[in-house]
């Protein structure tokens, strides 16, 4: 749990970034980081 906690702000503010200096990005992005999280709370504790 300690993982996901770290890892979700550092996706936001890099999709942040990216969104800021390409606009066009946002729907990618945004499809990546929901899908990114999904995973990592489906799976992010049964990994080890």
């Amino acid at each position: 749990m300690v993982a996901i906690s770290n890892v979700s702000p550092l996706i936001s503010l890099i999709a942040g970034i990216l969104i800021l200096v390409m606009p066009r990005l946002l729907n990618y992005i945004v499809a990546l980081y929901l899908i990114v999280i999904g995973l990592l709370g489906l799976f992010g504790g049964h990994l080890r």
